[in-house]
């Protein structure tokens, strides 16, 4: 969403909201009742902070397995749909910067559409206009040179058609049956002929022009789209979070279940302070957490992240949560 939302980046958490209320087809469905589904979204920390299970659509009859594959199930078609998406949305981006780099490049290929009229050249049965680039440290030797390039340049047929920092770009009128004696000449001379054509010009400016209404249309879309889906990953990744508190408990600590989850909200500075509290706090309840060389057979629990309790971590750029 930060990236899509590059010039609205300061916006990305006001759409950055959790609604467990609907999913993504329902949504499509009650689509005239914006309004009131808007009022539904919430932010991400209140959204944790009164988390409650979705028994509608994660039903806790289910074997765990089951709920776990629901929801891997869940995110891997979002993601699948975020690549194709992001894909189509990034090569039409790519496309639109290439023209308007060619627009607004160099001499060689900037666009001349504004500055060159059709009638400033002369396109016939025996003559043709060539376009010449030549710096600004050389103009003078231009004007004294380009009618001795070959007998059959029309004489002071050469005006000055656009001009940068660097240098300018001229036109010559001469018979067509002299352009590569011209070339060759003016190549010698150190003056770079660029091939032009009004029309094709003309073609790239209409098709950057449709470029930029495509896009505005498809980044409406596309951050109307990830919202939503945001939203949806946000509250699977939550329910997965519980689910893991609860298997957790169960492995660590065994049956009946008996077992508190809370929510710790901190910060990176104080955290270290929080995670000696806390072990302090609940070191009777394993004992081994303390050692140094603890380690688990257990998949994802690694040796910095072993404590005495059960601990997951909502670390993002939007919050922090223990």
């Amino acid at each position: 969403m930060r990236e899509v939302m590059e010039q609205s980046s300061d916006k990305v958490l006001e759409n950055a909201l959790a609604n467990g209320d609907h999913s993504t087809s329902q949504r499509a469905v009650l689509s005239p009742l914006k309004s009131y589904l808007k009022s539904l979204r919430v932010d991400l920390m209140s959204f944790v902070t009164k988390f409650q299970w979705d028994k509608a659509k994660y039903p806790t009859a289910m074997p765990l397995t089951s709920l776990a594959d629901i929801i891997n199930k869940e995110v891997s078609q979002i993601e699948m749909e975020l690549k194709s998406r992001a894909a189509a949305y990034n090569n039409m981006k790519t496309s639109l910067q290439s023209l308007e780099h060619k627009r607004d490049g160099t001499l060689q290929t900037c666009s001349l559409i504004n500055t060159v009229r059709k009638e400033d050249l002369v396109f016939s049965e025996y003559l043709t206009t060539l376009l010449v680039l030549v710096t600004r440290a050389s103009y003078l030797q231009w004007e004294r040179t380009y009618e001795s390039m070959s007998e059959f340049v029309v004489p002071r047929s050469s005006r000055k058609l656009y001009e940068d920092e660097k240098g300018g770009i001229f036109s010559v009128t001469l018979f067509k049956r002299a352009v590569c004696e011209f070339k060759a000449k003016a190549l010698e001379s150190k003056f770079d002929v660029r091939e032009y054509s009004f029309d094709l010009d003309k073609k790239r400016q209409q098709e950057i022009k449709h470029l930029h209404v495509h896009k505005k249309e498809q980044y409406g879309i596309f951050v109307r789209w990830l919202k939503v889906n945001f939203s949806e990953v946000f509250v699977a990744w939550i329910h997965l979070k519980a689910l893991r508190v609860f298997v957790e408990s169960a492995l660590r600590y065994g049956l009946p279940m008996n077992y508190q989850a809370l929510l710790l909200q901190t910060d990176r500075k104080r955290s270290k302070k929080l995670r000696e509290e806390l072990s302090s706090l609940f070191m009777h309840l394993d004992p081994t957490a303390s050692k140094t060389d603890i380690s688990s057979d257990i998949p994802g629990i690694c040796q910095q992240e072993y404590f005495s309790y059960i601990c997951f971590h909502i670390n993002t750029n939007l919050l922090e949560i223990s």
